[in-house]
């Protein structure tokens, strides 16, 4: 039988260490989906407001995020900044900022579609009933709008959990790095180790976001 390397798992800490990296992974993910939401929020709102000084700039601001892929955005932050301004910006730091600045855009084009999607007459039964703008924003179309939206953006969380193992690239000791160490420590005892050690990061991921996308495909089913 093949040694699939599962082995070294076994050896001393890994397998606690490679949770600790999971750990981490789903810390940076966490903090940015936080901020990510609140920021999302309130800038798909104002995509709404008819400014279109305001609208031309969150234009912008989405598309300069969509383009950019996360690893350059990464880059620029964590190395480019530094540098050119001087500060210590720990990884972990610089992986928050990146992925809340992506997540603020994804969420905040979500918001916008949801509240998109409130049909016309809900706002016009609203005026009727003489509620002024805030008023109709808070008590009739957010609270529909938060129905369709939480699906969509608990696929968001998943998207970022399966994301943050590009902050390897800048050196932030998360799950994938925590593996390459494993590897590297036993790869004369253990050659094959990056099979079994893969392999099972591979489950730690699938397990942390499967039960999120159940839950995210039960919401749709139920509000639809």
């Amino acid at each position: 039988m093949p040694d699939l390397g599962f082995d070294t798992l076994l050896k001393g800490k890994n397998f606690a260490r490679l949770l600790g990296g999971l750990g981490v992974a789903l810390k940076i993910s966490l903090v940015s989906v936080l901020i990510s939401i609140v920021l999302g929020t309130v800038l798909g709102v104002l995509r709404q407001r008819e400014n279109l000084l305001l609208k031309a700039v969150m234009k912008l601001y989405l598309e300069f995020i969509r383009i950019m892929p996360q690893l350059v955005l990464l880059f620029i932050v964590y190395f480019g900044t530094t540098r050119s301004f001087g500060w210590n910006l720990p990884g972990e730091t610089a992986a928050v900022i990146v992925f809340s600045l992506w997540g603020t855009a994804e969420m905040s084009d979500l918001v916008r579609g949801a509240l998109i999607s409130i049909p016309v007459h809900q706002y016009e039964s609203a005026a009727a009933l003489g509620l002024r703008k805030t008023q109709t924003y808070l008590y009739v179309i957010l609270p529909q709008a938060v129905r369709r939206l939480i699906p969509l953006s608990i696929n968001l969380i998943t998207r970022m959990i399966k994301t943050t193992s590009l902050v390897v690239m800048i050196g932030v000791v998360e799950i994938l790095k925590v593996a390459q160490q494993i590897i590297e420590a036993n790869r004369m005892s253990s050659p094959n180790a990056a099979f079994g050690i893969y392999l099972t990061v591979f489950a730690m991921y699938f397990l942390a976001c499967w039960p999120i996308s159940i839950l995210a495909g039960k919401l749709e089913k139920r509000w639809r």
